[in-house]
């Protein structure tokens, strides 16, 4: 069974994601807006979040070190924590992320590799207590990958948490279930901003639809924004 995926992130009016670029406001700070994003997160109940490998890299600042005469690591799946309440997934198509440790923030680390990702790198993983999952297929089917999660370790309600590319090809692909939008009182309006969603040039016509569930005030002059995401009209 496929787990619900929930796309939570915060941005501002012009669509920055990047908060130290902000203007500042009267009504919150940074501070203020990372708590009511936390406090969602919390709200939403998934037992695990995902993001890509920029977003990961920036949070996991790990290095390469090969592991020495290591064994033939398992293929396509190696599970370290099985009974983890908790995880953070990652998409790593050709496997450039490292690890200090098997859990980040508490959350038990897996990660979804493209089939080419060599056996060294897997090895590395694998001492470093980290779960990995890898494509058995060169387009690399997240959606059945998530299955696989879901009846092997209970995964079953995702926080989708960027970046925009990520957030764009899960809702390409059919597999986001919500989005839920905070939107802080600051803007960025720098040239070349980032997005909420970017899905290359093609973008997301024909592909999804957004249905209103609820649109709430939240404190320090912040929206919520929440969204059915829908086959495309």
């Amino acid at each position: 069974m496929k787990p619900t995926l929930i796309c939570l992130m915060i941005t501002s009016p012009d669509g920055s994601l990047h908060p130290s670029r902000w203007t500042t406001s009267p009504d919150g700070t940074k501070a203020d807006w990372h708590g009511l994003y936390e406090a969602l997160h919390a709200r939403h109940q998934g037992n695990a979040w995902l993001v890509g490998r920029t977003t990961m890299a920036e949070m996991s600042k790990a290095g390469p070190h090969p592991v020495a005469d290591a064994p033939a690591p398992e293929r396509p799946a190696h599970f370290a924590d099985r009974t983890a309440k908790s995880f953070a997934l990652a998409i790593d198509r050709s496997g450039k992320l490292h690890f200090k440790e098997g859990t980040l923030y508490g959350d038990h680390l897996v990660v979804l590799l493209g089939p080419d990702v060599p056996d060294s790198h897997l090895a590395e993983l694998a001492a470093d207590g980290v779960s990995y999952l890898v494509s058995e297929t060169s387009d690399m089917d997240v959606g059945a990958m998530l299955e696989v999660l879901n009846r092997e370790l209970g995964i079953a309600r995702i926080l989708v948490e960027g970046g925009a590319a990520t957030n764009g090809a899960l809702m390409a692909a059919g597999l986001v279930d919500e989005l839920s939008l905070v939107v802080a009182p600051a803007l960025e309006a720098r040239t070349g901003s980032d997005r909420v969603v970017e899905h290359g040039p093609e973008g997301l016509a024909g592909k999804a639809s957004l249905s209103l569930i609820a649109c709430e005030r939240l404190d320090h002059g912040a929206v919520h924004l929440h969204y059915k995401v829908l086959p495309p009209v």
